[in-house]
């Protein structure tokens, strides 16, 4: 074993520690810690009105599990119902699931993982334990805090996988708008998952959807959200990739006046130039706002984001 593989063994044994107290996860989940998704009242929002009217489908719900210690630094796991059933019978589990941490949008500036309650559902009823994640907010935080904090949400999932019955080798990353620029932007650079005892290739594959990936952040008021004197040379993650990496799959909404195909189109290519296997896909009809709301039951008519998305973890995983 190498260093770094003893390095991910320490990360295994770290516990998961809720907000009130610090407990294991077999005490965690022992005290009451799963509870039905359709539970948990959410804030009157568009979104929380999308997450009201989305049946549980009795996938379970650990809620505000630390990844960190700031604020924000918190997720929420969702667990197949099978598993959830047998986690709340206290019953031997034998079977290990494939997981995925996922990461919501807001212009790094709203948001938060109640709002996207709807897709940590959805996931979890095609048989993924999912992480819905948290992170510190711009204007307070910039660049690179937000993709500090998901690099650091990705390596807990994953050093923790096996105790909530995940996989580590089915493990892939997902992330909507600001979100998917997250989530690209941790793994594509090697550097952000290092403190992490990881390296981009531990995961098995990353799905942005409708991501900003390269774009003049100062020509928008997403300027906000980085340095006063940062530029796109500086942040933006087609110009960073470092490391073995992952296969990719970049989609676009056909419909998104908000983030520009050109983002996609040169993320590719910029995967491509460095030799990455990576996929595209467009999202007939979509807006930007669709791509995402469409992962929930009572709008999957809208258009096919989540058969894309499961298709490919489908194959991948």
């Amino acid at each position: 074993m190498d260093n770094s593989q003893q390095h991910k063994g320490n990360h295994k044994s770290m516990s998961i520690r809720k907000k009130s107290t610090t407990l294991g996860v077999s005490a965690a989940l022992a005290v009451g810690g799963i509870a039905l998704a359709s539970q948990h009242a959410q804030a009157i929002s568009a979104l929380s009105i999308l997450n009201g009217i989305s049946p549980s489908g009795g996938v379970g719900v650990t809620k505000n599990v630390l990844y960190g210690d700031a604020p924000l630094q918190d997720l929420d796991i969702y667990y197949p119902k099978p598993l959830a059933q047998a986690m709340q019978a206290e019953r031997s589990i034998q079977t290990s699931y494939p997981m995925i941490v996922f990461v919501h949008g807001g212009s790094w500036k709203s948001g938060n993982k109640e709002d996207y309650a709807f897709v940590g559902q959805s996931l979890a009823q095609a048989g993924y334990i999912t992480a819905v994640i948290n992170y510190r907010k711009s204007p307070e935080h910039v660049y690179p805090d937000y993709v500090n904090d998901t690099a650091q949400a990705i390596a807990w999932s994953y050093n923790n996988a096996a105790d909530l019955y995940a996989d580590p080798e089915r493990f892939a990353v997902i992330g909507h708008s600001a979100g998917a620029f997250n989530a690209v932007a941790a793994v594509a650079d090697e550097t952000f998952l290092a403190p992490y005892g990881m390296s981009p290739d531990d995961i098995s594959a990353v799905i942005g959807i409708a991501g900003p990936y390269s774009y003049d952040f100062r020509q928008y008021s997403s300027a906000t959200a980085f340095a006063a004197d940062a530029t796109p040379d500086d942040v933006m993650p087609d110009r960073h990739i470092k490391g073995a990496q992952p296969p990719y799959l970049l989609l676009t909404a056909e419909e998104d006046k908000v983030v520009h195909i050109r983002n996609t189109i040169k993320m590719t290519e910029a995967l491509k130039n460095a030799g990455v296997s990576v996929e595209t896909g467009v999202i007939e009809g979509a807006s930007h706002a669709t791509s995402i709301a469409a992962m929930s039951s009572p709008l999957r008519w809208l258009n096919d984001v989540r058969l894309q998305v499961l298709n490919y973890l489908d194959k991948t995983l």
